[in-house]
């Protein structure tokens, strides 16, 4: 079982009475993003280690406790010990500490008593460990640790304490990846710097989509919307409806417009309900982004049968139709393959997105046959991984 322990006790720089937990980051409270790894991550339990509880940190608490986490407040390590599981494994994150999904689902994966580490001096650091090496913020802890911070006063630092009585016990460290620093990974208790740091923490989730689609389509324009929309606090319900709606009107303007026009559209809409989907995920709301995800996938794959089958019906012949079908069915195939898909592979959005160009150019049976040779392509290496690992 995996407890997320989450301290937050420090008021922020510059606003006296407010807590840095509390403070704003990528459209909800820091607490709340910190909270949404761990869940992320494989947390069943948070514990939220306070020094007093402010209208705020309740309000954010509470927030966190709709989204299906159990949820308690401690204040001493004796009340920690009180309310997690014995035989649980805990994820511990430093009071302010902005970091991303890969570096908390990394730590949940390390041996118990183990410290994530920088060198002395790097601005991502928290507390030394050694001559050598600060604490980065996250650390992976066994109940015993616990135990020995709980045998200590209760005056002490709860979070010093920990990190003392892990650094007495030997815990293993592990140097924080130079990605994670380049990410934004720090703590940070300065509202406008924690607003620079959510930018940089934004960007790099939307950049962990490896496809080429999503690298240099999808990527690059949802790195300029997604601030745009936290910024704005747009619902993530809002966006998905707009990329709806414009996903429609894209099907629509198959028959009733041209092919080009609809392809645009429909472009138009996955590159929102895209954006939506990592906004989504961002706030927790996981049910509403795989929604977004599935109806991208829809889009893709209704705008590639809606082009082909008026095509056909336009020049009397089968061939735009075939070419639709057998790129879709290659697709739906090779990713329902158990195996690992290259960068290059066929998905619904690639396929409307090879179509697009040969679509405004009036030559929308070229680009079906282009995407149906992609498709295939993917079929056949995903066939061959497959054979070899027969």
């Amino acid at each position: 079982m995996l407890t997320g322990l989450i301290f937050a006790t420090e008021e922020a720089e510059h606003q006296p009475g407010v807590l840095a937990a509390t403070l704003p980051f990528g459209g909800m409270t820091l607490i709340e993003y910190q909270a949404r790894l761990l869940v992320a991550a494989g947390a069943g339990q948070l514990l939220v280690a306070v020094g007093r509880v402010t209208p705020p940190l309740a309000a954010a608490v509470n927030r966190i406790g709709r989204r299906g986490a159990t949820v308690d407040i401690v204040r001493t390590a004796e009340e920690a010990k009180a309310k997690v599981h014995p035989l649980a494994t805990l994820v511990a994150l430093a009071d302010g500490l902005v970091t991303t999904d890969a570096v908390i689902a990394g730590m949940a994966l390390e041996p118990t008593d183990t410290l994530l580490v920088t060198p002395n001096g790097d601005a991502t650091a928290v507390e030394r460990v050694d001559a050598d090496h600060c604490w980065a913020g996250v650390a992976t802890l066994s109940i015993a640790r616990l135990e020995d911070a709980a045998r200590l006063p209760p005056e002490y630092d709860f979070q010093s304490t920990l990190l003392r009585v892990a650094t007495q016990a030997r815990a293993a460290h592990v140097l924080l990846p130079a990605k994670a620093a380049r990410s934004g990974h720090g703590v940070e208790r300065d509202a406008g710097t924690l607003e620079v740091r959510s930018k940089d923490v934004l960007a790099s989730l939307a950049e962990q989509r490896t496809g080429w689609i999503d690298r240099y389509v999808f990527t690059p324009v949802t790195r300029l919307l997604l601030p745009l929309l936290v910024r704005r606090k747009v619902p993530d319900v809002a966006i998905g409806a707009a990329g709806g709606v414009l996903g429609v009107a894209g099907l629509a303007a198959i028959p009733f417009w041209s092919a080009g026009a609809a392809t645009v559209l429909l472009f138009l809409s996955m590159v929102i309900l895209s954006a939506g989907s990592l906004l989504g995920w961002l706030r927790g709301e996981d049910e509403h982004a795989a929604w977004q995800e599935r109806g991208l996938e829809i889009l893709g794959v209704a705008g590639v049968l809606g082009v082909g089958l008026v095509q056909s019906l336009i020049v009397q012949t089968g061939t735009a139709g075939v070419l639709a079908v057998v790129g879709v069915a290659a697709t739906i195939l090779a990713r329902r393959m158990p195996v690992a898909r290259p960068p290059w592979a066929a998905t619904p959005a690639t396929a409307l997105v090879l179509l697009a160009p040969f679509a405004l150019a009036g030559t929308s049976t070229i680009g079906l046959a282009l995407v149906a040779l992609h498709s295939g392509a993917t079929l056949a290496h995903a066939i061959e991984i497959l054979r070899r690992e027969a």
